[in-house]
């Protein structure tokens, strides 16, 4: 149906991630999306001002925005269902693509060029979509922190994978987060001053 394309992506918050994992909080799809384009943002920022890159920090940040959205129709898959097997991750990308052309459809059509590049990874915005992976498993990367500094142990094991794949990426943005910004999110509230 045409026209209902922001009030169906509005149902993001209804989403939960880390749906195989015991939380203690749970984090919806809409937390986490806010969460990346956050971080993108700053990963931008980052290179801008400390390596002299030339990002456009607002496109980082409303790519991290929209990075998730297609699991409103699909749900947040978990990682280890999603990457069980090269057919398993093949089969999931084509359910991704149609749900990104399900998403397109419900937008009228002078709309829809603007929307699409949020969607697809055609090439263009390459850098940026790097700095939004890089953020994505920030965020999941946070979201194991404050799973562990509230005595859950799930977490352990996603925690220390997500570190790995993190200094893994190659990204110095996220070398320079991780090392400057990521401590405080370790500190009670009043030691956030």
């Amino acid at each position: 149906m045409k026209n209902c394309f922001y009030a169906f992506t509005s149902r993001i918050k209804y989403i939960n991630r880390w749906s195989l994992m015991r939380n203690t909080t749970y984090e919806t799809l809409s937390q986490h999306s806010h969460e990346v384009s956050v971080i993108a943002h700053a990963l931008a920022v980052i290179g801008n001002k400390r390596l002299n890159k030339d990002y456009d920090s607002s496109r980082a940040a409303l790519l991290g925005l929209y990075h998730d959205v297609p699991e409103i129709i699909t749900g947040d898959m978990p990682t280890p269902v999603k990457y069980y097997s090269k057919d398993m991750r093949s089969i999931f990308e084509k359910v991704e693509n149609n749900a990104c052309s399900t998403l397109l459809d419900m937008l009228p059509e002078d709309l829809r060029e603007e929307y699409e590049p949020l969607f697809y990874r055609d090439g263009s915005d390459k850098e940026l979509w790097a700095l939004v992976k890089a953020a994505d498993k920030i965020s999941a990367y946070i979201k194991c922190l404050e799973e562990r500094k509230a005595g859950n142990t799930e977490f352990t094991e996603a925690e220390s994978s997500t570190k790995k794949i993190i200094q893994s990426l190659n990204c110095e943005e996220a070398d320079i987060f991780v090392k400057e910004f990521l401590p405080a999110y370790e500190l009670p509230l009043d030691k956030l001053k």
